[in-house]
């Protein structure tokens, strides 16, 4: 009972004014470290829904012409981050020895938008509780030292708002970090990184359908469904209401403050998550493969928009 009540206690003060996304990222791990998570089970699907709650809340401080602006200049990044990690990280993972399903994972959660991409593209495999749970922690690991070291990075470089958006979005795995950066960027950034983000996100289903047709021939490969991420066309929806919708402005600073809130409680629930376990279990390899494919992304995307 006292660790939970503590627990309620560290997510309340997310909520203050003062805490950013970064904070409650290191909250969330402090409380893990304490010992044993009150609720082992019902935070993955807390955070699970609110991040999806907050990108939608996030919707209220975008137009669609932005929208449109800011999706059409990170198209052809994403589409070459996507293609390459994946290449890269399928090859790499072999000359490491890994298993074939834990390579496949980690590669589609670093090449696409980590821990969703995971979770749609396990099943379609037939991954293991172990591979997945190498998966997640490599990534969850590789999001958190993201949350600080790309805005001390665009800092040091002194990129614009719209290139530090566009940056995060592409080679940060997992929305809430991605949006995380760059709300400890600047308020533009966070409208670049959202947008660009969520069109990354998309490629959760042309992967799906590739990845379902080639695992066919695999015992019960035929039975998954796919998992469509239905939130971002509801993002979308919200973009186009506050766009041409007047009403919809009256409410919009309302439902944007909440959904930052929100965004900053989601990375206290995701540090919550990194017990000791959770580290131990990431491994060597897997986190060598992980870092390997993340740095390529990293590199070669800040190149190209430095370039």
């Amino acid at each position: 009972m006292i660790r939970k009540l503590l627990f309620l206690a560290a997510a309340a003060c997310c909520l203050l004014p003062f805490m950013d996304a970064g904070l409650a990222l290191l909250l969330g791990f402090a409380v893990a470290l304490a010992g044993p998570h009150p609720y082992p089970t019902q935070h993955k699907v807390w955070s699970h829904y609110l991040l999806q709650v907050s990108v939608v809340g996030l919707g209220f401080g975008l137009n669609v012409h932005s929208a449109i602006q800011a999706g059409r200049s990170g198209l052809l990044l994403t589409v070459a981050s996507i293609s390459i990690a994946l290449a890269f990280g399928l090859w790499f993972g072999a000359r490491l020895h890994l298993g074939r399903k834990a390579t496949y994972l980690i590669s589609a959660g670093t090449a696409i938008c980590g821990g969703s991409a995971i979770a749609a593209i396990a099943p379609l495999v037939g991954a293991k509780e172990s591979d997945m749970s190498i998966s997640m922690g490599t990534v969850f690991l590789l999001n958190a030292v993201a949350l600080f070291l790309f805005p001390w990075i665009g800092h040091l470089l002194h990129l614009s708002d719209t290139q530090f958006g566009l940056w995060a979005a592409i080679a940060i795995h997992d929305t809430s970090s991605v949006i995380g950066a760059a709300s400890r960027y600047s308020p533009q950034s966070v409208e670049i990184a959202t947008t660009v983000k969520l069109a990354r996100a998309l490629w959760i289903i042309p992967v799906s359908l590739v990845t379902l047709i080639v695992m066919r021939s695999t015992s019960g490969a035929q039975q998954q469904r796919l998992r469509i991420p239905w939130f971002i066309f509801i993002f979308i929806g919200v973009v186009i209401v506050n766009t041409f919708v007047p009403f919809a402005r009256v409410l919009a600073p309302v439902c944007l403050s909440l959904a930052k809130h929100g965004l900053v409680l989601t990375l206290f629930l995701i540090g919550s998550s990194l017990s000791p376990k959770v580290i131990r279990s990431t491994g060597g390899r897997p986190l060598l493969l992980g870092i390997s494919v993340w740095m390529l992304i990293a590199v070669g995307s800040l190149s190209a928009i430095l370039w």
